[in-house]
């Protein structure tokens, strides 16, 4: 019975993390622009890196969010997701210590802005879901 609810867990945390990482890069993908105003407005980056990571990122994102929900390739996926939820943290305290007013840009490019902290809160979770993603793949493969 534990090993069969261990699974689900697994399963719905795979599941989750990787429709949360899809919906997050749908909005990118479809306006790379707008994605790459964000990503300037964190003023970390020099201007073309804005876009080249505007270009990338979202379908870095799509990438690692389908190979969760597929369950292929799932400790690379779900590793991927972890150390992007760590840079986007750390951007996000960055921005915050300098006290910069931008939206996050995680899930839409236009809108009511995202308060940083609120972002970093919510990235802890994601972070904190994908070391669970890890734990029980590595439970699973031994």
């Amino acid at each position: 019975m534990k090993g069969v609810s261990s699974s689900m867990i697994s399963l719905a945390l795979r599941i989750a993390l990787g429709a949360i990482f899809i919906y997050a890069a749908l909005p990118k993908i479809a306006d790379p622009v707008a994605f790459a105003g964000s990503v300037a407005a964190y003023r970390i980056l020099p201007y073309f890196w804005s876009y080249l990571t505007a270009a990338v990122l979202p379908f870095l994102e799509l990438t690692c969010g389908v190979l969760l929900i597929l369950g292929v390739r799932v400790r690379s996926g779900a590793l991927i997701i972890g150390a992007l939820n760590v840079v986007f943290m750390a951007a996000l305290a960055a921005a915050m210590i300098r006290g910069l007013d931008i939206d996050c840009g995680c899930f839409r490019q236009d809108g009511p802005k995202t308060a940083p902290w609120v972002a970093l809160v919510r990235d802890a979770f994601f972070l904190a879901m994908t070391a669970a993603v890890l734990r029980y793949e590595r439970l699973r493969i031994r």
